[in-house]
């Protein structure tokens, strides 16, 4: 369910956790608002901030290591040909007894030297025909789609973050949405803090003297809140569309929406609904179903 910690993206994590307990440490050994109840022994402010820091860290490692809803080639997959790609896929046919998954045209790509695949090949009465419609490759139910920076298939993909160095689909999609209202929450505490560090100069060149890092804490954090906020609005958006990143960016290119109109959204359950479903319930939803409308039991 998780990745190693030690894996790819090691580097991004570092950077991540120990600048943040740099800021954090600033904001203590500066004269603001929590040293100074840190000084007279009112440690509830201190305790909670420190806590709160915690449990951003824990959930950005957790976001950052979870599986994301990886697709994985199983034996029950169904088979699959060459030379179709992701959005060149036919439309799924408007019935339950049929309902037909896309199929990976860049997984095909990587299984192109697969032993399997080899031994195929080189078996006489293989001869002339494509060596890939006996195997079995990943398929992608509706919403899903390939990240190539992961090079893994993701269910309901939303985007690839660079920040987490992780996808962001089905299974940490909610907490990642989580993992932005708490950094938020502690970037805002952490600027209110740095603001009341802040002391008076006489001159400007003294005030910047005594209080430059201060500053340049308080500018990184201010910067970082309004990426954040913009961040999780966005997400709050979309997720109350019941939409994704992708899917709202690339609908031109997708096979399932392209046909429908610029306001039409075949995922759209109402804003409730859509919130209720995207962080209360769990488990994978069959996306065919809700967008024909068929079945009632959609988990």
């Amino acid at each position: 369910m998780f990745k190693n910690v030690f894996g790819s993206g090691f580097l991004v994590r570092t950077a991540h956790v120990i600048l943040t307990w740099v800021i954090t440490l600033i904001l203590f050994l500066h004269d603001t608002e929590l040293r100074k109840q840190e000084e007279t022994g009112q440690l509830v402010q201190p305790v909670l901030f420190v806590l709160l820091v915690l449990v951003s860290v824990l959930l950005y490692f957790a976001v950052s290591l979870m599986d994301p809803g990886f697709i994985l080639s199983d034996d029950s997959d169904l088979q699959f040909t060459l030379g179709v790609t992701e959005e060149q896929q036919d439309m799924i046919p408007p019935t339950s007894k049929s309902l037909r998954q896309r199929r990976c045209g860049h997984c095909l790509l990587q299984t192109h030297q697969h032993p399997k695949a080899s031994a195929l090949s080189t078996e006489p009465h293989n001869a002339g025909v494509s060596n890939y419609t006996d195997l079995d490759f990943k398929q992608q139910p509706m919403r899903s789609k390939h990240c190539q920076t992961c090079q893994h298939c993701v269910r309901r993909y939303d985007h690839h973050c660079p920040w987490i160095e992780n996808c962001v689909g089905e299974r940490n999609h909610r907490w990642f949405v989580l993992y932005l209202a708490v950094q938020l929450l502690v970037l805002l505490w952490g600027l209110h803090i740095a603001w009341t560090g802040f002391s008076p100069a006489p001159a400007w060149q003294l005030w910047l003297r005594s209080n430059g890092m201060l500053l340049a804490v308080a500018v990184l954090v201010a910067l970082l809140s309004l990426i954040v906020l913009l961040l999780l609005g966005s997400h709050l958006y979309l997720v109350s569309l019941n939409t994704t990143t992708w899917e709202f960016m690339s609908r031109h290119r997708i096979s399932y929406l392209k046909h429908c109109g610029a306001d039409e959204n075949p995922f759209d359950r109402g804003t409730f609904h859509n919130l209720w479903g995207f962080f209360c319930v769990w488990g994978s939803v069959v996306w065919e179903q809700v967008y024909f409308r068929e079945g009632s039991n959609q988990v």
